[in-house]
């Protein structure tokens, strides 16, 4: 039954069941932005104190380093592996996060699959249920 056949009649057991899901999807749908705002905010602040904390232990460790008169100097080799590891870290992320995307991606393509064949196989039985309603009818002349 669609939305329409079901509301024109409102003390109707199957009126009253799609008024109240559609409440709560209603309600699902209005808090989805909420959520993902509040993610979002959240990955962000977690992103800044992170970097905070790591700018200030550099820091510290600079200056205890300086005070104390440890050499901070490394190598050309040693800084040349530092800076390729870097990249390759930064290389593999960026690999990650598009295996991720791209997950995400085909996962809501498959949800959208589901849900076009659920209407079609819903459609499918109610073609069913009217061949076996007009054969069972009895028709009146």
């Amino acid at each position: 039954m669609s939305k329409n056949e079901t509301t024109s009649n409102p003390k109707d057991l199957f009126s009253t069941y799609q008024e109240n899901i559609d409440k709560i999807f209603n309600g699902i749908k209005q808090s989805v932005p909420q959520y993902h705002q509040s993610i979002t905010n959240v990955q962000q602040e977690y992103l800044q104190a992170y970097e905070n904390v790591v700018d200030s232990t550099i820091t510290l460790q600079k200056e205890y380093a300086k005070k104390s008169g440890i050499a901070a100097n490394i190598p050309e080799t040693a800084l040349k592996v530092i800076h390729d590891t870097t990249e390759e870290i930064v290389k593999a992320a960026s690999i990650q996060n598009q295996v991720a995307l791209a997950t995400i991606d085909a996962t809501q393509q498959n949800i959208k699959t589901f849900n076009d064949n659920a209407k079609s196989f819903a459609d499918l039985n109610r073609n069913i249920l009217q061949s076996w309603i007009s054969v069972f009818t009895t028709k009146t002349n």
